[in-house]
């Protein structure tokens, strides 16, 4: 949710031509290197194997970045190909996994999205990145598509190449509203002064306005500030000036969440008390944790999110994966929504070459057996996932946003637990939200 300002593009969707792929992809040592020095790796120990009977795939994120890091994205991707691959690969092919840090810039966002055509990848496969209008023209010229993104970007869902597994911060964002709608005052929004950050306030407002609630206050702030003791000062003074209901601050930073909560905690004592909330992704157990558990200033909290809380049973094939290919790396959080989101789009990918059988797997071969209607399960973890171009959402702008689901969860002594039991539809919400998209 954070990213420097740019010029806005609209993205019209329509039909996509589809492109041949030209040659076969063969990587021997020099390419191993060249993907190095641009920032990409591969799994080790497969990159002379690469051939006819090897899938290759990119998984993309910021790393090492003054704002949002994804690390346990990439990170995650080559551990699943260690796994997979020790289980004989898919359908007995290998899966090759390139990696890159998009850097959370635009430039290096391109140039992953050229590199993945250059490379003749298959898909790009679970990765994060704000930029889509950046990457998407490459992959859309190649033909390549763009398999459970972060959802973090309006574009992932309009894209014909985007098919994205969990319903992104519309979905998350309309659900707290509707959740926050009756047990709120005045709510104050803090979110990044970005294009990405721009697109948040009406989100959260369809869910409040839906629950009867007036729309919530828009702060603009920072995405890489070093303390936000004004922004937390004019929140609280918004949400607890003339009334006698209680207010809600809900900051939506993402990674400077915890620098905000910092500054919120030491200006909080000179006014009433208030609830916060916030959304899966700018906060976690280890933010909760590190702010105090119950004692810091997330009790009570809710938080939204995509999937079931981490210690579900549904999550134990992911952390069986973990355990058996990336014990003691400590990137790889089985908390963390990108991680979650990335095992969700590998089982997705997996299945998707299954159903080829012995057929070719290329970037169109996956493209279509998608747009022939193929569903795909994912454990619990989601519903059935099937993407169509005109799906529900198409008329406020969202046409490939197929999993509107969310799960309500609240910090009860210290822990992230259930809230609600089973997911929340936000469909009905989001048709109501007015989003400039």
């Amino acid at each position: 949710m954070t990213g420097r300002r740019r010029t806005p593009r609209t993205f019209l969707p329509g039909p996509l031509t589809r492109h041949a792929k030209n040659g076969v992809f063969l990587a021997g040592a020099a390419v191993a290197c060249a993907s190095l020095l641009a920032g990409c790796g591969v799994v080790p120990g497969t990159t002379g194997d690469v051939g006819a009977d090897t899938i290759t795939v990119m998984t993309w994120a910021p790393q090492n970045t003054e704002a949002t890091n994804k690390p346990g994205m990439p990170a995650f991707a080559l551990a699943y190909a260690r796994w997979i691959n020790a289980k004989g690969g898919i359908n007995g092919r290998k899966l090759n996994v390139l990696t890159c840090n998009d850097h959370n810039d635009s430039v290096a966002a391109a140039k992953c999205a050229r590199r993945a055509a250059k490379e003749n990848v298959v898909a790009v496969v679970g990765s994060y990145s704000q930029y889509a209008d950046s990457f998407f023209p490459s992959l859309e010229g190649a033909g390549i598509p763009y398999i459970g993104g972060y959802g973090i970007t309006n574009a992932e869902f309009t894209s014909p190449l985007s098919y994205p597994v969990n319903g992104g911060q519309p979905a998350l964002l309309a659900g707290l509203g509707s959740a926050l709608a009756a047990d709120c005052g005045p709510v104050a929004l803090i979110r990044p002064d970005t294009i990405t950050g721009d697109q948040l306030p009406p989100l959260l407002d369809s869910g409040l306005k839906a629950g009867g609630h007036r729309a919530s206050n828009d702060q603009r702030a920072a995405e890489d500030a070093t303390e936000y003791d004004g922004q937390a000062e004019r929140a609280l003074r918004t949400t607890t000036t003339g009334t006698e209901d209680r207010g809600c601050v809900v900051p939506a930073l993402g990674d400077r969440n915890g620098t905000f909560m910092d500054s919120f905690r030491r200006a909080r004592e000179d006014y009433p008390e208030v609830r916060t909330a916030t959304v899966l992704g700018s906060v976690d157990q280890t933010a909760i944790d590190a702010t105090g558990g119950a004692s810091g200033p997330y009790e009570g909290s809710y938080i939204t999110g995509w999937y079931p809380v981490a210690s579900d049973p549904r999550w134990d094939g992911m952390k069986r994966v973990i355990r058996e290919e990336a014990f003691g790396d400590n990137r790889i959080d089985p908390a963390d929504a990108g991680v979650q989101t990335t095992w969700i789009a590998y089982t997705v990918f997996r299945q998707i070459v299954e159903s080829l059988g012995d057929g070719e797997v290329t970037a169109d071969t996956v493209t279509e057996a998608l747009g022939d209607g193929l569903e795909v399960t994912t454990g619990g973890l989601t519903p059935t996932l099937r993407w169509r171009f005109q799906d529900k959402l198409a008329a406020v702008g969202f046409p490939r946003l197929v999993n509107a689901n969310v799960t309500l969860q609240v910090v009860r002594e210290g822990r992230l637990v259930s809230a609600r039991k089973g997911f929340v539809d936000t469909t009905r919400t989001l048709e109501n939200a007015d989003v400039d998209y």
